[in-house]
């Protein structure tokens, strides 16, 4: 049996799940017809849900997650590589 504690970091999860999210909202909405890049841009920038389809929950799901928190993981990941 092993005896080292496993750690557990919120911040990842929250991270991941982020991540996730807008994977699925820029997939519905490419498959809606729209433009993902300037719809998710358009919502980061305005704060205006309406920017995101109601298709597949993409709005509920966006709104769990703050703008401010999203915006920080796509920099990161992009001044990251």
């Amino acid at each position: 049996m092993d005896d080292k504690t496993t750690t557990f970091d919120v911040n990842v999860i929250k991270r991941k799940l982020i991540s996730v999210t807008l994977q699925e909202v820029y997939e519905a909405l490419k498959e809606r017809g729209y433009n993902p890049i300037n719809q998710l841009v358009g919502y980061i920038i305005s704060g205006d849900p309406g920017y995101i389809s109601s298709y597949k929950d993409c709005r509920a799901k966006i709104l769990e997650f703050d703008r401010a928190e999203i915006t920080a993981i796509l920099f990161e990941d992009y001044l990251n590589r």
